[in-house]
């Protein structure tokens, strides 16, 4: 896929069906307890009405991908492990060695480990591969701007085949040492921040190990001086092969009608490009949680999202989302099974201006 195939694929995203939102919303009303007591339960769930252009939205069916790739910025000291450690807990997840791969056991989710862009190759992943890992964004962009196209081609091809076998929602998660670094630089420069303010100590650095993070996002960003008004150009200088893929998961979501969940800071970078690619694709994006990652708010703020937990998460991986299920499992038994102020013979509540 190229650019203008991009844009053109683009051009299939449509504002999610208020309509859809205000029935659900008006069902809500009339379910037997006070009005919107369950706050961002009912909230989310009209906008997944919205999306799916339903009066009975469902996730009953739902997918994790997680987009794994290696970053050549490791080699500057900016992490705490080194990137060998990206192929062996990509596979992990099939051993059930990762949080992640226990969680979505525990709650019912559909995993897809992608290779879209790792050092090695590994036997168990879906290979997907752009490249063998980004260039060391230190010394030269991180990548072309065609390997970030297709890049995002190949997130918004695993959109389309989930639509096709009839999943119900996507959550994005990644892996790949040296993720946060470049989560870190493409937020600075989307957002016009500084890099301390954008920069976290991501799986665990040290204080020098921060300063050194800091320092060589810095560098790059001073380097490359990527246009922030052109979020490819960010993409390819600074950012990373899963950040890429992830968010062509959040375009493909726009185009076929899904909603996706966002997870902690990287996903919620991914999520901001595809909102600088394509604007209208915000609407089907869902905030699960806010990360411990210092970035974290101020991207999700730039989104218009309000995340539903708060709970000091940095693990990545999609964890987040998957954590967050089962209190829309919660949300949509309630909505689909609790019986009407009619049913339990009890005036229903009435609305005030407050």
């Amino acid at each position: 896929m190229n650019e203008s195939e991009l844009q053109n694929i683009l051009k299939q995203v449509k504002p999610y069906d208020k309509e859809y939102e205000s029935v659900c919303a008006h069902n809500w009303n009339q379910i037997g307890k006070p009005l919107g007591s369950l706050g961002k339960l009912e909230t989310i769930f009209c906008r997944i009405a919205g999306i799916q252009r339903s009066v009975c939205p469902t996730i009953k069916k739902r997918a994790l991908i997680v987009m794994c790739a290696d970053h050549g910025v490791v080699e500057e000291g900016v992490t705490q492990t080194g990137q060998e450690v990206t192929a062996i807990v990509a596979e992990n997840f099939f051993d059930r060695k990762t949080c992640t791969s226990i969680m979505c056991e525990q709650v019912g989710c559909d995993l897809m480990v992608v290779d879209i862009g790792m050092a090695v190759d590994t036997p168990r992943t879906i290979r997907k591969k752009v490249a063998y890992g980004t260039k060391n964004m230190a010394k030269e962009p991180a990548m072309t701007r065609e390997q970030a196209v297709d890049a995002i081609a190949v997130g918004i091809e695993f959109a389309k085949n989930c639509r096709e076998n009839g999943f119900h929602m996507l959550l994005t998660g990644e892996m790949g040492i040296g993720n946060t670094t470049a989560s870190s630089a493409v937020a600075s420069c989307l957002l016009n921040e500084p890099v301390e303010r954008m920069t976290g100590r991501g799986a665990g650095l040290s204080n020098r190990g921060l300063e050194t993070k800091i320092r060589v996002i810095k560098s790059a960003l001073n380097l490359h001086k990527p246009n922030p008004d052109d979020p490819i150009d960010v993409l390819s200088k600074v950012g990373g092969l899963d950040l890429a893929g992830m968010c062509g998961v959040f375009l493909g979501g726009a185009i076929y009608g899904l909603p996706v969940l966002i997870d902690g800071v990287i996903s919620a970078v991914a999520a901001l490009l595809a909102a600088r690619i394509c604007p209208p694709a915000k609407e089907y994006m869902i905030a699960t949680h806010v990360s411990k990652e210092p970035a974290a708010q101020l991207v999700l703020d730039a989104l218009g999202q309000k995340a539903g937990l708060t709970m000091d998460l940095c693990l990545g991986e999609g964890s987040g989302a998957v954590a967050f299920l089962p209190l829309l499992d919660l949300g949509e038994t309630i909505y689909l099974e609790m019986g009407t102020f009619d049913d339990i013979h009890v005036e229903a509540y009435q609305t005030f201006e407050e």
